[in-house]
């Protein structure tokens, strides 16, 4: 470990960086650093190279010996994922506010002082600055606008839980905060979901881009790696943080659309018809248990059609009527449009619409937003005011859409 000498005072905020074979992409990382406007004697890097084979510890270790910002290096052997790193980090660190930058990835050159400005104005103790991808997919509905106090339950924030963000040390002291190193995937939404649930409140910097979300050319990156299991761990993990904080009820019900939609659901779609039985009987099996615990007809109302009745036949272990509607989607067939019920309802006939308990009408009926063949379909604004949950989801829909299509580095 190299120790530079820095200053008693304590930093505004602790650059944590933790690297795996991270070059050349480290070097701008770096740079990126060293240029940010907030000042060397207002942060401290602290960097754990987590056994790189390709240089990355000399790059670390050369950059401490010359950088004004006052830096240590550790290196260890490799953790096999990023848990391992961060949390050396956090333990190390000494500032008021951490922010997790990954090696691939860059600050803008404002980033820390325009985050670390907006936590002590608003006394909040995340702050998430917007982010934008090089080479890959971002997700953009959550920076339409600077907010100093976001809420969690009605704003798009849950559906960005990657660590990049800005933590206040002693919230992650506080409650003893770590990434929980037995996960392998998912680890950072855990932890970003427990901060946002447990902490004193969110803010969003979105009229300047902090964050640079790199695509590695060479698709090194976590979350394209491991099988199916990791994501039922993921979704198991972070359904249990959110029964665990939340109580039943519509704030349960909004930010569990989260693991059901993104985690979860897309373990059924249209892949699953090239799966063995074995493979599939499995999958069932990891879901059951989840959706005998936090399955409810409030969520489910939340939903699009396809979607509903997808979890629904994992609710009732229904693997033969789960293919057929995969099937549907999968040769990109358009449901049809049926009034029916009294009042009448607008349903959207997958398979299997009208013929039984197990998915009945109501299962198919259309509660938000729909587009069918390029034709938007509302559903109906009569009766009483929409849930505080199907609110969210109405508003999380395009961005639901974003994630799901563009593959996360591990940064769920």
């Amino acid at each position: 470990m190299v120790d530079m000498p820095r200053k008693n005072d304590e930093p505004d905020v602790s650059v944590i960086i933790g690297a795996y074979d991270a070059m050349p992409y480290l070097v701008r990382c770096l740079e990126s650093v060293e240029a940010q406007t907030i000042g060397a004697d207002r942060m401290e890097i602290v960097a754990v190279d987590d056994g790189s084979t390709d240089g990355t510890g000399a790059c670390l270790e050369e950059f401490a010996a010359r950088t004004a910002i006052p830096m240590r290096v550790v290196r260890q052997a490799n953790s096999g994922g990023p848990s391992g790193p961060r949390n050396r980090g956090l333990g190390l660190a000494r500032g008021r506010y951490v922010f997790f930058l990954d090696a691939d990835d860059y600050f803008g050159e404002e980033a820390l002082e325009r985050m670390v400005a907006m936590g002590d104005r608003a006394g909040t103790d995340v702050v998430l600055g917007k982010i934008v991808g090089v080479n890959r997919g971002a997700a953009k509905s959550m920076w339409k606008e600077t907010v100093e106090r976001a809420d969690l339950y009605s704003s798009n924030v849950k559906f960005t839980l990657s660590a990049q963000k800005l933590f206040r040390r002693d919230l992650l002291v506080r409650l003893g905060m770590t990434f929980d190193e037995k996960l392998k995937t998912g680890e950072d939404a855990l932890f970003t979901m427990e901060a946002y649930i447990r902490g004193n409140g969110i803010s969003i910097v979105a009229d300047y881009t902090c964050y640079y979300l790199v695509g590695r050319e060479d698709r090194n990156q976590m979350t394209k790696k491991g099988g199916y299991r990791r994501r039922f761990d993921s979704a198991r993990a972070l359904m249990g943080l959110i029964a665990r904080y939340v109580p039943p009820g519509p704030r349960r019900d909004a930010l569990m659309v989260r693991p059901f939609v993104i985690t979860l659901l897309p373990q059924f779609g249209p892949g699953l018809l090239k799966q063995t039985p074995e493979v599939r009987e499995r999958k069932m099996a990891l879901a059951a248990p989840l959706m005998k615990a936090y399955w409810t007809p409030e969520l489910g109302s939340n939903l699009k059609v396809d979607e509903r009745l997808r979890l629904m036949c994992l609710a009732e272990g229904r693997l033969d009527l789960l293919l057929d509607i995969v099937a549907f989607l999968r040769a990109g067939e358009e449901p049809e449009l049926v009034r029916r019920g009294n009042p009448p309802r607008l349903h959207l006939a997958y398979p299997h619409f009208g013929e039984g308990s197990v998915l009945p009408d109501r299962a198919y009926r259309v509660t938000i937003t729909e587009w069918v063949g390029g034709r938007r379909i509302e559903a109906p604004r009569d009766g009483p005011r929409p849930s505080l949950a199907r609110r969210v989801v109405r508003r999380t829909r395009r961005a639901l859409l974003g994630v799901v299509r563009a593959p996360r580095a591990h940064r769920a």
